[in-house]
Order: C-alpha cells, then sequence, then structure tokens
C-alpha cells in the first residue's frame, strides 16, 4: 500500500456495538466498490471478510456492549481498498488462536473469522494491543 495514495472515497464512521449498525456501514462501502465498478469476486472477498472483522470488533472486543463504540474507517482507490477497525476491548493475540482447520475444531460453528479474513484480503495486520485490524484489498 502506498502512503501518498490518492483516495477517491473515504468514510469514516463511529458506530455502536449493534451488529445492523456494523451491517449498514458495510453496506455503504460494498454500494460505493459496485459503483465504481469493482468486479463481484472482489466486492464477495470484501464483504466476507469486512463482515467478519465488524463482527468481531462487536461481539468479541466490545462484548456487544453498544454503550461501546467501534471506529471504522473505509478509504478507496482507483487500486485498493484499506479499512481500518478499531474496538474498546482489551484485544486479542490472533496467532493464539485454535487452528481451524485442525480436525478437533472442523464441526465447530466459529473460530474461522481470522483465516477468512487472511485468505480473501491481500494485508491483515492487527496492532500489539489485537483491538485493531489494518486490511488491504488490492483491486483486480
Amino acid at each position: 500500500m502506498m502512503a501518498n495514495e490518492s483516495w477517491l472515497w473515504v468514510l469514516e464512521e463511529r458506530i455502536p456495538s449493534i451488529t445492523k449498525e456494523g451491517s449498514a456501514t458495510l453496506d455503504k462501502l460494498l454500494a460505493e466498490l459496485k459503483s465504481q465498478q469493482w468486479l463481484e469476486q472482489d466486492v464477495f472477498a470484501v464483504h466476507l471478510s469486512l463482515e467478519e472483522a465488524i463482527v468481531n470488533a462487536i461481539l468479541h472486543g466490545n462484548a456487544g456492549d453498544p454503550k461501546k463504540l467501534v471506529e471504522i474507517t473505509f478509504q478507496v482507490s482507483e487500486t485498493e481498498l484499506r479499512v481500518e477497525i478499531i474496538d474498546e476491548g482489551s484485544g486479542f493475540n490472533p496467532d493464539a488462536l485454535p487452528d481451524p482447520t485442525a480436525d478437533e475444531n472442523l464441526e465447530k460453528p466459529s473460530g474461522r473469522g481470522v483465516m477468512l479474513m487472511r485468505h480473501y484480503m491481500d494485508h491483515v495486520q492487527y496492532n500489539k494491543a489485537g483491538n485493531q485490524v489494518v486490511m488491504v484489498k488490492k483491486r483486480s
């Protein structure tokens, strides 16, 4: 990602920890990507990854407490999308998560979000505290 990237569209929102609010914010980004004619496969990857990241911030980071806020920043350029999501939680160590592909975890209904984010996005990085994630998706 270039530091001097020329952003065509930027959205910064602070939302309460309510999944409906997160979905509404994500919908704004998806509409923008479609209006800029991003490929359907890229929009799908972004949708899946950000839905996971936003739900994680709301339900795990902020424990679903609507008094706690989630900061979401979307920046879209001609060539990429940059996303930053920050919650008010104490954070976590993403490297300490159990392997969702291990036999004992295959039938568990959750635990694949970070893996999906890393698969579909080109860059996923957490801050040291584990309550902020920055992701980048390059346009195909």
